[in-house]
């Protein structure tokens, strides 16, 4: 919760989801721990405000921002979900990609770029619905009968939230419409012809609305009794790393920030143009702040694992208990020691696009020790920056004279430094590092019938920030960079496809 004048935090809550793994390469999460999880951050954030003494009756807007391209389909007669959620970086899409890739001219990946602004890659939501109808007999069935809702995560809670199969609201905003590779980016609509390549109906999917509109009003929660929010209006609607674009006050052309997450988001304003990358970045929509407001536009660089590394030191190979004692790990060596870590778990994003690589560390001695390897994992998310921030620079010409940062890894100093010390320019963090959810929250006020929150840049409060200067010469920070280069082409090719009993060959 913002105060919508100072744009200050004044109570928050928050609740860590379970992820599940049931086959390698596949993430799943249940819709409905996502959904309870809200109802819970709501009620406990409720209660906290009491205890500040502040009216939760001044509470009035409620933003979503949710991370985008993961799919769910339910059924509007029961409301349940028919599967769980496929997530983001989930790979079991690979064969369906290839698949579809034999039936374009020359198996061109990136036939629909001018349309959708992206490359045909298992990471967009279109393929992860084709594997649902492909693979789930209950969604095809649910499908026949016209009982199917899809939609990415903000869907499923606007309409949840506003009744669900008592008259929720099906819709969402064009941001995360953008992810899907179903939406003209410049026609703002779902696209007959690729809803016909996918062979998707397009009576199961959401209405596209702008990302600062009133879409409907909050219901009394079934599982709480209290409804501390109902008849509160929810207004604002923005994919994850649009809302960190707005929440870091990125409205101007050539303005650019870096959110730091489960994954790693570079995105850059480039106005009401869209431009395409001849880099191997994707083209994508910022925002649209209103439903008479035009679009805007950005180039994004995407990797997929960034915090989910240290996760992964965590939890796999246990070198520690918490991420902070990564950090400590990291920060008691202060080198890799000739120790590269190249993370591609979900294959390679931005700028490669290349689903076979998969995860390497090379360059190991045996003085090597779990210090070093947790350095090099630091190194890598400030390496995989350094790559798409290049290819950026590349596409918009202009190149950035420092890095706007926010995200929960911004908290780890050895790796904001790290970060400075690789890119060879300052970055900048702000003091607030909850970013994500000010974008939405600016939205949702922002919006017309709410008229809380002024987007004027005039009347934005300037943000207190955190600087880290380059501390190292920039040939030293050349020949690591090289090096990391040389490791990312050794992670490369290993994959095939599955072999028919669905072990990898």
């Amino acid at each position: 919760v913002f105060n919508a004048k100072t744009a200050e935090l004044l109570s928050h809550h928050q609740v860590e989801i379970k992820q599940e793994f049931p086959r390698e390469g596949w993430v799943e999460q249940d819709p409905k721990e996502i959904l309870n999880s809200v109802y819970e951050c709501v009620e406990k954030t409720c209660e906290k405000m009491k205890q500040l003494n502040i009216n939760i009756a001044n509470i009035r807007a409620i933003g979503v921002t949710n991370q985008r391209e993961t799919t769910v389909v339910w059924d509007k007669t029961t409301g349940e979900p028919l599967y769980n959620a496929i997530v983001w970086l989930d790979l079991r899409t690979q064969s369906t990609v290839e698949r579809l890739l034999k039936r374009i001219p020359g198996k061109n990946k990136t036939f629909s770029k001018f349309k959708t602004g992206l490359p045909l890659s298992t990471y967009f939501s279109a393929v992860k619905l084709r594997w649902l109808l492909d693979n789930v007999e209950e969604i095809r069935k649910a499908v026949e009968d016209r009982r199917a809702m899809f939609g990415t995560i903000d869907s499923w809670l606007i309409w949840s939230l506003t009744g669900g199969k008592n008259g929720g609201i099906h819709c969402t905003d064009v941001t995360n419409a953008s992810r899907t590779m179903l939406f003209n980016i410049h026609s703002l609509e779902w696209d007959p012809e690729l809803c016909k390549f996918f062979d998707i109906p397009m009576e199961i999917l959401p209405n596209v609305r702008s990302s600062s509109e009133v879409y409907g009003l909050m219901v009394c929660f079934p599982v709480f009794k209290s409804g501390a929010l109902t008849g509160v209006p929810i207004s604002g609607c923005l994919g994850d790393q649009s809302a960190a674009l707005v929440g870091q006050m990125c409205f101007q052309d050539g303005q650019a920030k870096n959110t730091y997450g489960t994954g790693c988001f570079l995105l850059c304003n480039t106005g009401q143009k869209s431009v395409f990358s001849e880099h191997g970045l994707i083209t994508t929509i910022a925002y649209k702040m209103g439903r008479d407001k035009p679009a805007f536009y950005a180039l994004e660089g995407s990797v997929a694992i960034a915090g989910a590394v240290v996760r992964w030191l965590r939890d796999n190979l246990g070198i520690a208990k918490t991420s902070q004692e990564v950090e400590k790990l990291a920060a008691d060596v202060g080198t890799s020691y000739g120790c590269y870590f190249v993370p591609a778990f979900s294959g390679l994003y931005a700028p490669y696009w290349e689903p076979s690589a998969r995860g390497i560390i090379c360059g190991l001695t045996q003085f090597t020790n779990k210090s070093h390897i947790a350095f090099a994992a630091l190194e890598a998310v400030c390496f995989q920056t350094r790559e798409i921030l290049d290819a950026m620079n590349k596409d918009c010409g202009i190149p950035l004279s420092q890095l706007q940062v926010d995200g929960g890894m911004t908290n780890n100093k050895i790796l904001m430094q790290l970060q400075s010390d690789i890119l060879c320019i300052p970055v900048v963090k702000p003091s607030m590092p909850e970013t994500t959810a000010l974008g939405a929250a600016m939205a949702a006020g922002a919006a017309e019938g709410v008229g809380v929150w002024s987007l004027n840049p005039g009347d934005l409060t300037a943000v207190t920030c955190e600087r880290f200067e380059p501390q190292i010469n920039p040939e030293e920070s050349e020949y690591r960079y090289a090096r990391w280069k040389k490791a990312v082409m050794k992670s490369m090719g290993w994959e095939t496809s599955e072999s028919p009993n669905g072990k990898p060959k």
